[in-house]
């Protein structure tokens, strides 16, 4: 039998690295829905959340996985794809203020969530977001990847390792660009 102190366990959700009750309370203190981004290495999801005391309640909902049906060919996690989930995301929910919610994920500038949050907000959600925080428009549109596949042109083995699954979709890197406007503009259409 134990003779020293009492030991609590944690709760599942904590001991297992997915919540952090502290900082969704503090979310949930606001009483403002919440734009809740997940990542994996092969899409992006994003909801709009409600609290709700029997459980929270799902208001509008995204993934990357709808962009294929916009005629997207590039890749599903990068930072275009973010911004353009979150631009559908914000068509869908009209307008709705809320608070970012990023989750276990590290707070980066910059980053993938903070792109898909300029979409968000570009797409007519009322998202209080830094302007210093989001990635500027050249890396949104995918100049970066557009320049970067120029320079490595030269090699071809290298270009096409590299840039196997654009090419493969039929889609030619250096003009990732082009691309990126004709399905934001289906998005806006809609």
């Amino acid at each position: 039998m134990a003779t020293n102190q009492v030991y609590t366990v944690a709760y599942r959700r904590k001991r297992e690295g997915k919540t952090d009750y502290k900082k969704r309370m503090k979310l949930l203190l606001g009483s403002k829905p919440r734009l809740v981004v997940r990542k994996s290495n092969k899409n992006i999801t994003v909801q709009i959340i409600e609290f709700h005391p029997t459980g929270d309640k799902v208001i509008a909902h995204a993934s990357s996985a709808e962009l294929t049906k916009l005629g997207w060919k590039g890749h599903s996690a990068n930072t275009s794809a973010a911004y353009l989930v979150g631009m559908i995301l914000a068509k869908k929910a009209k307008k709705v203020t809320c608070v970012l919610d990023l989750g276990q994920y590290t707070s980066v500038k910059a980053s993938v969530l903070y792109a898909l949050a300029k979409g968000a907000q570009d797409g007519g959600l009322d998202l209080n977001c830094s302007k210093e925080i989001v990635p500027d428009e050249k890396r949104l549109s995918g100049e970066h990847v557009s320049s970067y596949a120029k320079i490595i042109k030269a090699d071809k083995a290298r270009f096409e390792k590299q840039f196997s699954k654009y090419l493969k979709a039929g889609l030619d890197p250096e003009k990732l660009p082009e691309h990126f406007k004709q399905i934001k503009a289906k998005i806006g259409a809609q």
